[in-house]
């Protein structure tokens, strides 16, 4: 028997159904939406089929992680998903030439600083003006924590590598303007958690 290469991330199941309602409301109807660090590839077959006018493309740096997605679409039978890309956002050019939407779920605060900018500086490359940069998962805001959870989790996060931590909304806003982004519109989420979408001016 072949062996399943599908990875399962439990805070999938329940930040689905919260994100998908705003991605509803702010993703064009149709069009191709990247989705930047896919992960296991659980909401990429998620939403795919949840919007069907829209064409999914996932990415991941880590290969395993890519594996992972192949095998969510073949498990789900997900059709408006694409086979998933080798991005890293830091790359210089990304073997895309062109999105109408980016989404970016629970990554800068599991990278470096550095990969913020990136993510902003290649999304603006790709996307046209009007078109949306959504990101989830858990933010600073003025300098705070928005909870002691999000400030126990930072914490965690910097024991496992100084590099991550919980970015401030603010610090996020400005790198964002610096590529030509709006200012963003947030809507709280369940479990102290942020959707923010930035818009191309």
């Amino acid at each position: 028997m072949s062996s399943d290469a599908r990875q399962f991330a439990p805070a999938t199941a329940r930040n689905r159904e919260p994100i998908l309602e705003v991605l509803r409301r702010v993703l064009p109807a149709q069009g191709l939406v990247l989705e930047i660090s896919s992960g296991t590839g659980e909401h990429a077959t998620f939403f795919g089929p949840n919007l069907p006018g829209l064409t999914w493309q996932p990415s991941d740096p880590d290969p395993t992680a890519r594996a992972s997605i192949v095998a969510w679409i073949a498990a789900t039978g997900a059709a408006n998903v694409l086979p998933p890309l080798d991005i890293d956002v830091r790359m210089p050019s990304w073997p895309i030439a062109r999105a109408d939407a980016v989404v970016c779920i629970n990554m800068i605060h599991i990278a470096p600083w550095e990969a913020t900018p990136a993510l902003f500086a290649g999304a603006r490359r790709i996307l046209p003006p009007g078109a949306v940069l959504y990101l989830y998962g858990p933010f600073q805001r003025d300098g705070r924590h928005t909870a002691p959870s999000n400030e126990a989790f930072d914490a965690s996060l910097r024991a496992r590598d100084p590099r991550w931590d919980v970015r401030d909304l603010g610090d996020v806003t400005a790198i964002a303007a610096t590529h030509g982004f709006g200012p963003p519109a947030v809507t709280a989420m369940p479990a102290n958690n942020l959707s923010v979408v930035f818009t191309v001016i």
